[in-house]
């Protein structure tokens, strides 16, 4: 490992508030979740991963800079682009991976797939397919906590069209008015799917642009920038800690794929991801480590350890067997069966 201080190169007026081995830590967690889902994407032209999946290539910076400001208790209410930040609490590449190629090492034991990643362990609540289902779910966490006297937060992540569904809207009034300890993060990525957020709302950031609607400080970040999100994410869990209500954040990215694997992203202007890519999270973060004298000897041996990490996991889901049958029915309700009852 480097043994640069922590301090900010002579001259250069960076700050260096986060420190070295946290900074380490958010590269390590960036390159994780992109040579995870490259790895997916690459398992799914091998017909190893079934029916589609919905990646986060390009947007990594959110899921690593909230994850490393978050604390042991702290809940993640994802969507269905949820595989991140899963991965990002600490959930192994081999139980994501093992669960979207439907294997008994899976993380649900392969019943889930890629929209239903959940690790109450590493507090990852849920994934939802369901276009803002979420969010009153995670103001329920959120009161739960206040009620009880506990101090975790719940963080509820959610893309850019949500913005234009009603319980966005709802959850955002409730936990306003209750002051929960809950953080509202909108990946702003420029599309709802295949329409242009611009094209359908009335504001230019469609999160943002509505905080003051229920008393809420606008807060639009840059998203490709993990120091800054890791900041913001701090700021809004310590508000939230103080018993001083909710945050909204806005956090402006980019994906660099489609919205699906069966998505060609055809509808986007010519070069505007090539113009994306020369902001990608994860090029930023390498030059951010060298100016704070981070060798790349060092960056080197994390990128290695990263794709063995997933080279392993990789090889140890292709020898794991199918879920076998006699556990189709269980886990289907809250008892643990699978017979209705009234």
């Amino acid at each position: 490992m480097s043994t640069a201080k922590d301090r900010s190169p002579a001259g250069s007026g960076l700050n260096d508030d986060i420190g070295e081995q946290k900074r380490l830590a958010l590269y390590r967690s960036q390159v994780r979740l992109r040579e995870a889902e490259q790895r997916a994407f690459d398992l799914f032209l091998q017909n190893l991963v079934k029916g589609t999946s919905h990646l986060s290539l390009g947007q990594e910076a959110i899921a690593a800079g909230f994850a490393e400001a978050m604390v042991k208790g702290d809940l993640s209410f994802c969507t269905y682009r949820g595989h991140a930040h899963t991965l990002a609490r600490g959930v192994p590449v081999e139980k994501v991976l093992g669960e979207l190629m439907q294997r008994d090492n899976g993380l649900m034991r392969g019943k889930g797939g890629s929209m239903h990643l959940t690790s109450e362990e590493h507090g990852v609540m849920g994934s939802y397919a369901i276009i803002g289902a979420h969010l009153p779910i995670a103001c329920g966490a959120a009161w739960r906590a206040q009620y009880k006297g506990d101090k975790d937060v719940s963080v509820c992540f959610f893309g850019d069209g949500t913005t234009n569904i009603g319980a966005f809207h709802e959850a955002l009034n409730f936990a306003a008015i209750w002051k929960l300890p809950v953080v509202f993060v909108c990946e702003n990525n420029l599309y709802m799917e295949y329409t242009p957020i611009g094209d359908v709302t009335a504001v230019e950031h469609p999160a943002a642009d509505r905080a003051s609607a229920y008393g809420l400080e606008r807060i639009v970040i840059d998203g490709n920038d993990a120091d800054e999100v890791y900041r913001t994410a701090q700021k809004a869990f310590a508000k939230a800690r103080a018993g001083e209500g909710p945050s909204l954040i806005e956090c402006m990215t980019y994906r660099h794929s489609g919205h699906s694997r069966a998505d060609p992203a055809k509808y986007r202007p010519e070069g505007e991801l090539e113009k994306w890519k020369l902001r990608d999270p994860i090029k930023i973060y390498r030059e951010r480590l060298k100016q704070f004298g981070v060798s790349d000897e060092t960056i080197s041996a994390i990128d290695a350890s990263v794709l063995k990490e997933v080279d392993d996991a990789t090889e140890a889901c292709k020898a794991a067997p199918v879920p076998p049958e006699e556990i189709i029915f269980t886990d289907v309700y809250a008892n643990g069966g699978w017979a209705w009852r009234n």
